[in-house]
């Protein structure tokens, strides 16, 4: 995929990248800032603005159909509901003019078929699950009425709480403190064990140690190492990249 500058020049933001992602699986990508992870993972709902952001070429496959030549009504249909997705940035994606609580029962809403009393209820539930305190009092608050963790934790319910076959989540517990990102960790895995799949994105390895069952790093926006056994590339990577992430993330848990 690529983007297109206003003077015409062409950005290339992923190259040649092919990836499988199968049911009760959590593929973690990993890599620098720029590399190319967040426009990869947004390509499968096609959430990208475009212009500037197309693609000339490849296939984005959710369940046998491409995502990229998908009617836009049809895919909006399935984001949300089978596609699940946690924003990096909760601020620029949640509604400023709506109650946080609004807008979790206006998603549950628009796939479901039930009351605006049991959606509430869903909100509410999901709200508790991820570590948000008084969640009826919450629910009554604007986004920038709340921190930036709790913001981040109400964009993980979004994406959680309607049971997506697909959960894309892009630095999903950056803003989190220790406590909730293992509670929301564990709400991830029990997704995934429910024959789910979660592509996660994010540069924290450690995150990814505990999560994935399946690796990539990029680069450049490029693929340069995919391992089917995290552990094993954690005790010995085989690129020079990935060998230098790992060693600067075991200078950081020394320096901790």
């Amino acid at each position: 995929m690529s983007f297109a500058g206003e003077d015409g020049e062409v950005t290339r933001a992923a190259v040649d990248v092919n990836l499988t992602l199968d049911r009760g699986e959590v593929l973690g990508i990993v890599g620098e800032s720029g590399s190319g992870k967040s426009s990869v993972a947004m390509s499968v709902p096609r959430l990208l603005p475009s212009p500037p952001a197309f693609w000339p070429k490849g296939r984005v496959l959710f369940d046998g159909i491409d995502t990229l030549t998908m009617p836009l009504e049809n895919l909006r249909g399935i984001r949300g509901s089978r596609i699940g997705v946690v924003f990096q940035d909760p601020m620029g994606s949640l509604s400023p003019l709506h109650r946080i609580g609004d807008q979790l029962v206006e998603t549950v809403r628009l796939h479901r078929d039930v009351s605006a009393a049991s959606a509430r209820e869903t909100a509410l539930e999901w709200l508790a699950k991820v570590g948000i305190p008084d969640p009826a009092v919450r629910a009554n608050a604007y986004p920038h009425e709340l921190s930036g963790g709790m913001q981040q934790r109400v964009m993980i319910a979004m994406g959680l709480m309607l049971g997506p076959d697909l959960l894309i989540a892009d630095e999903p517990t950056t803003a989190l403190d220790v406590t909730i990102q293992a509670q929301v960790l564990k709400l991830m895995k029990e997704l995934h064990r429910a024959n789910s799949a979660v592509l996660l994105i994010t540069h924290d390895l450690g995150v990814v140690s505990q999560m994935a069952t399946r690796l990539a790093v990029m680069k450049d926006g490029r693929v340069i190492e995919v391992s089917d056994d995290p552990a094993a590339f954690f005790a010995a990577p085989a690129h020079p990249y990935s060998q230098a992430l790992v060693g600067e993330a075991k200078k950081m848990e020394l320096k901790q």
